[in-house]
């Protein structure tokens, strides 16, 4: 590995003035600072996160603030982490996890520090106590979600709202005329989680657009609780041939619960699902879904992050508009 030593014996200086070119504490001529310039490009030396945090008053450092509540799929906001991390290695940041559930003390407290230079935040609620914080904050940040007010912050997402709806459209176009959409765990209703609301929305407005009969089941993610409001469906809906799901771990549990009961999907139930596409795609009966990009959000978050500390202008809202992938779930309605 290239140390400041070697820097300085190829540039012809001592470590001393390496160091001063890179933090700027001390003045150094034009021609000197061109020789050291150089030399660490020959050699490829990466000075290690104090220096560069010298040198430009930054740490390099984003925080995610990922807040692991009880409800929430953690597979999935991994994939979105993931996706953070990477997009922000390549624009030569690392990333600090936060994971406890501190609100706006946990923002506060690392806002405060020199730990970090912006913030991504995740599991946004339409009425979140953190937003107050955040506009106020002198570091930027993004949300990936959408609160209920976003004037003032800088939000991307998946089209939650339209993603449930293009899976109630789907459904129209199969002829299915009583839907229903098992969603999230109820406490992620409780607490207003936007993309929840909003898929709940979508699916509600789309059905009504279209005169359908339709129904919101918001279900624990067990397979028990699959059992359950399959039951519960088929007991309450006895005509229903169509069935959304936006809640990942429900998608193959449910499918068992629904042909255990009797219906064959897609022969006599159709099923979408808002998910993954890797997900729906290995499932035992690959599922018709909506992907949840977590790959294109995360580093889309992270590239309007970094064009905001480079002083740039940036939209407010970015909706990334839904993709529906057709399989083995779903056909037309059986009007035997």
């Amino acid at each position: 590995m290239v140390k400041i030593t070697d820097v300085a014996r190829h540039a012809g200086v001592s470590p001393s003035t390496v160091s001063y070119a890179l933090s700027g504490k001390r003045p150094i001529s034009e021609e000197t600072r061109l020789r050291v310039q150089e030399a660490i490009r020959v050699l490829g030396y990466r000075p290690h996160a104090g220096a560069r945090s010298l040198a430009s008053s930054r740490s390099n450092v984003l925080a995610l603030v990922v807040p692991l509540r009880a409800g929430i799929h953690v597979p999935v906001v991994m994939q979105f982490a993931v996706s953070v991390v990477t997009s922000a290695r390549g624009h030569d940041h690392d990333v600090l996890l936060l994971t406890q559930e501190e609100g706006e003390d946990g923002l506060r407290r690392v806002a405060d520090t020199a730990l970090v230079d912006a913030l991504i935040v995740m599991d946004v609620q339409l009425h979140d106590p953190r937003l107050p914080l955040l506009r106020a904050l002198d570091r930027p940040s993004v949300l990936i979600g959408f609160p209920a007010e976003p004037d003032g912050l800088t939000c991307i997402d998946l089209d939650f709202r339209a993603a449930g709806e293009v899976c109630v459209e789907h459904l129209v176009r199969l002829g299915h005329r009583v839907v229903a959409l098992v969603g999230s765990p109820p406490e992620v209703y409780v607490r207003e989680t936007g993309f929840a609301q909003r898929v709940a929305q979508g699916f509600t407005a789309a059905a009504a657009r279209n005169g359908l009969s339709s129904s919101v089941y918001p279900c624990e993610a067990t397979p028990a609780a699959a059992r359950l409001v399959a039951e519960q469906l088929l007991r309450e809906r006895p005509a229903l041939t169509g069935v959304v799901v936006h809640n990942e771990p429900l998608l193959e549990p449910l499918i068992d619960a629904f042909e255990s009961l009797g219906l064959r999907v897609p022969d006599d139930l159709s099923v979408t699902a808002i998910c993954p596409d890797d997900l729906a795609a290995r499932t035992r009966l690959p599922v018709t879904s909506v992907d949840v990009p977590s790959a294109e959000v995360g580093a889309g978050a992270v590239d309007l992050l970094v064009k905001k500390l480079g002083g740039a202008t940036v939209p407010e809202a970015t909706l990334l508009p839904p993709r529906l992938t057709e399989r083995a779930s779903t056909g037309r309605r059986s009007l035997a």
